[in-house]
């Protein structure tokens, strides 16, 4: 959940720890409703992952596992 302190440093490492377990994080904002495209950006760009969409309150982000065998999600080409 990402409050009023947006993109903070604990965000940015939780964030980053999620990505060592899965491909898919899915973000929840508390507050910030005109800045939260702004902030998720943000994030994609702290994290090395990418931004897939700001729906509402969710922000959804995409980073491909590093080992092979970890990776779930296939892009088309």
């Amino acid at each position: 959940m990402i409050g009023k302190e947006g993109a903070s440093e604990s965000v940015i490492r939780a964030l980053r720890a999620e990505f060592g377990i899965r491909e898919l994080v899915k973000l929840r904002f508390i507050g910030g409703k005109d800045e939260r495209k702004e902030i998720a950006l943000a994030l994609a760009e702290k994290t090395g992952s990418e931004l897939v969409r700001v729906i509402g309150n969710v922000a959804v982000f995409y980073k491909c596992a590093k080992e092979a065998e970890r990776r779930l999600i296939e892009l088309p080409s």
